[in-house]
């Protein structure tokens, strides 16, 4: 796993565009992509900086998933498909099956909607895990949570690539999420944080003498590349 580097921005509306703008050129370059996309108030308005540098973006050749997701009915505001398609994929060229919202409630069942998003990554991996995703990118929280990853959580320790939580203890307790195995499978890992709130815990996700089970976000690390990109303020304890 490589170790995080850090990127700082002056706000985070300059946090937002730098990201954007690197994340423009990596889904510019040649060959398939395969982006894994946050939620939050960050998260969105990275999406909606990436919307204005689409057009030098083939997205034919791009694939959109979650990294979590609350179980949620359907267009429900609270969910990150729903801020994601108002922000960026409802105004780009990307093909319909190309965008893998994690399944929302239809009744379905928290456990089964976890296991049909796991099916999908593996029909999409050349190893039946997940894709070969290039960038995950993840908020995280102020206590260290990335995804729906939360500190001492059983789900820390899973190998399966999803898992659903039943009992998030920021609300809505029921959502599903990618665990700790599919993100660390990805070539890159960025963690996107602003405010003076989030600055102990990016202090502690760069150390490496934290553990990943009390502070998550200190277990998401890329194979190939780490970076927290934060605010002048998330960085202040740096």
């Amino acid at each position: 796993m490589s170790a995080p580097r850090v990127a700082v921005a002056d706000d985070e509306r300059g946090l937002a565009d730098g990201v954007a703008e690197a994340l423009a050129l990596r889904l510019a370059s040649p060959g398939d992509h395969h982006l894994v996309v946050t939620g939050g108030g960050v998260g969105t308005l990275t999406l909606a900086a990436l919307r204005t540098r689409s057009p030098g973006i083939d997205w034919s050749r791009v694939h959109v998933w979650w990294g979590d997701e609350r179980f949620l009915p359907p267009g429900d505001p609270d969910r990150n498909e729903t801020a994601a398609r108002e922000a960026l994929l409802d105004h780009v060229t990307i093909p319909a099956q190309h965008v893998h919202p994690m399944p929302a409630d239809h009744g379905q069942g928290l456990d089964a909607a976890s296991a049909r998003y796991a099916d999908e990554l593996a029909a999409h991996a050349r190893d039946g895990f997940v894709p070969d995703f290039d960038v995950v990118l993840l908020g995280m929280g102020p206590e260290g949570h990335v995804a729906s990853l939360f500190p001492h959580m059983a789900a820390l320790h899973a190998g399966t690539s999803t898992a659903p939580i039943p009992d998030s203890p920021k609300p809505p307790p029921e959502r599903v999420t990618m665990t700790l195995a599919s993100i660390r499978s990805a070539r890159h890992v960025w963690i996107v944080a602003s405010g003076e709130s989030k600055a102990q815990a990016a202090a502690l996700a760069v150390d490496p003498a934290t553990s990943m089970i009390d502070l998550p976000a200190a277990g998401a690390r890329g194979r190939e590349g780490t970076c927290l990109w934060l605010d002048q303020a998330a960085a202040s304890l740096l």
